[in-house]
């Protein structure tokens, strides 16, 4: 995060949320869940969650987090290739 951060400073970006960065989080790898929280709190947004959404989050809890972090599930290589470079 320090290294995003620093590079907001020298792009002379206000939010980190503006640099060209993708974070995709596999759920399937150890402390997933903890690494994500960390990356909520630091109010870091557009970040993918897959291959599919953890079965704990209710359909509540995914429309909160897709409404206010723009969480994302991961789809195939090709398509999450194609809307990341497209900066979607």
């Amino acid at each position: 995060m320090a290294i995003a951060q620093k590079l907001a400073e020298i792009f002379g970006v206000e939010d980190i949320n503006d640099l060209p960065i993708s974070y995709e989080i596999d759920r399937h790898k150890q402390k997933a869940v903890i690494v994500l929280l960390a990356l909520l709190y630091l109010g870091v947004k557009k970040i993918r969650l897959g291959p599919t959404l953890p079965a704990f989050l209710s359909p509540n809890v995914i429309q909160v987090l897709v409404d206010n972090f723009d969480i994302k599930p991961i789809s195939t290589v090709k398509v999450d290739r194609e809307a990341i470079l497209a900066g979607r």
